[in-house]
């Protein structure tokens, strides 16, 4: 008699791993969430290719944090503090658990609504990552937000992961650096820019 399928999701849907620095080779779970779909190895490489001059000693944000790669990654390769926001208990438990297993250093993770958090957040941030769950189609509330929250640095740098064609409307001081696309995904980096004070 064959086996009946199972109803229960599997606990971990796969691993990624930390491309380089100090944690280089460090495996992440990927746990089986709906809507989770962690930046791979490949495009992470490219990010901090562009970020290598200036990731060290930044103080870095990860809005929507899933497994929280970007900020492990940030970490790994010489940030000095990154603040994890994930909404999910069950991830944000499991990044926490991560985050103490590698030693990844100066790190606090938060089990709120990114906007809700952003109401009270604290800066100043020098690097963003910007990686919302693709079906809620967040990337212009949460770009508005950490500007009216005020807690980015003046030339704080700003990451952004979106599907190749979905229109974004971010905010006029945020100057595009570096842009590439991975499939249907477009990964860009930003510069934000001090708002001219005659406009």
């Amino acid at each position: 008699m064959p086996k009946r399928p199972s109803s229960r999701p599997p606990a971990s849907s796969g691993r990624l791993r930390i491309v380089a620095g100090r944690l280089r080779g460090s495996r992440l779970d990927v746990p089986h969430s709906p809507g989770l779909r962690p930046t791979g190895d490949r495009v992470r490489e490219t990010l901090f290719n562009w970020l290598a001059p200036v990731v060290e000693g930044m103080r870095c944000l990860d809005l929507f944090a899933g497994t929280g790669a970007l900020g492990i990654e940030a970490l790994s390769r010489g940030a000095a503090h990154c603040t994890f926001v994930e909404r999910d208990r069950m991830l944000a438990q499991g990044l926490e658990a991560n985050l103490a297993r590698l030693d990844a250093g100066d790190a606090r993770v938060v089990n709120a609504d990114a906007a809700a958090w952003l109401r009270a957040a604290q800066g100043p941030f020098d690097l963003v990552f910007l990686d919302p769950p693709f079906e809620a189609r967040l990337w212009n509330t949460a770009a508005s937000g950490l500007e009216a929250a005020g807690c980015l640095a003046a030339h704080a740098w700003l990451y952004v992961e979106s599907p190749a064609e979905e229109p974004l409307a971010l905010p006029p001081t945020w100057r595009i650096h570096r842009e590439g696309q991975a499939g249907g995904v477009r990964h860009a980096l930003y510069r934000r820019a001090a708002p001219d004070p005659l406009s």
